[in-house]
């Protein structure tokens, strides 16, 4: 009896092709890419780059109210690890411009420039920085004379019992502790900030240190910066009346290429 044998189909069988579903996928082939752009879009703020605003001018001029940074989450991720020197991590420096968590409350996030780092000692007289005996030339600084910081002219205070009641209780009983012949001493894993705007900005003079893991990251560049003290563009677009809040909306979108400020857009942050 001859066995059986199995035919090849043939591209004339109709079982050679089985019909495809186009539409099925472009479907597939989109939802891929779209759970491949949020996969990216996720890890990169979580880890590489974040968008903040700068909504104070503790920072001005280098920073201004209503510019929109983009921070690079990344550059300081070093924590000693061996393969910490086969990638572009940096130590955090003297000048460095940083994003961090507010020590205290409800930690915001605070944007201030490095002064000092864990180890150096700090004193400012005659709204002259000084670190390690050494004055810091600051191009970046501004001042008011009008409404002058009296701890641009003496800081740490000579007499501890004098601190202004504006300095954090918690800080107060810091500096009993690292004040030595004058000077502020930056504990280790700590660093002391400042803003450019230095009569009027809040920072490590007024609150302490910033701890090592508060610190975010370091801005890259303004992507976007908008002059919101234009009544138009900063009005409230929450009301409770939905007209209004509408008219708000559309008052803020006929601003919006008038008040931006196109000289800052994509402007490196040193």
């Amino acid at each position: 009896m001859a066995e059986a044998v199995e035919t090849p189909e043939t591209p004339d069988s109709p079982q050679a092709y089985a019909p495809r579903n186009h539409a099925d996928d472009a479907v597939r082939d989109y939802l891929a890419s779209l759970l491949i752009t949020i996969i990216i879009a996720v890890f990169g703020t979580a880890f590489i780059v974040q968008a903040f605003q700068i909504p104070s001018p503790s920072m001005a001029p280098t920073l201004l109210v209503g510019d929109h940074l983009l921070v690079n989450k990344f550059i300081f991720g070093g924590r000693g690890a061996w393969y910490d020197r086969l990638l572009p991590y940096r130590t955090i420096r003297r000048g460095d411009v940083i994003v961090f968590k507010y020590p205290y409350d409800d930690h915001p996030y605070y944007v201030k420039r490095v002064i000092a780092v864990p180890g150096d000692r700090v004193h400012i007289a005659d709204q002259r920085v000084y670190v390690n005996d050494t004055l810091l030339v600051e191009s970046y600084a501004v001042h008011d004379l009008s409404s002058a910081d009296p701890y641009m002219f003496d800081f740490p205070p000579q007499d501890l019992r004098l601190i202004a009641a504006e300095i954090r209780p918690e800080w107060m009983n810091t500096l009993r502790h690292d004040v030595h012949h004058g000077e502020v001493v930056v504990p280790a894993n700590d660093y002391f900030v400042m803003g450019d705007n230095r009569d009027h900005s809040s920072d490590s003079r007024y609150w302490g240190f910033v701890p090592r893991d508060a610190i975010a990251g370091r801005p890259l560049l303004i992507y976007w910066s908008i002059d919101e003290t234009n009544a138009a563009v900063n009005s409230d677009s929450r009301s409770a009346n939905f007209l209004h809040a509408l008219e708000n909306a559309a008052k803020t979108l006929l601003y919006l290429p008038t008040e931006t400020r196109w000289a800052r857009m994509f402007r490196e942050v040193h």
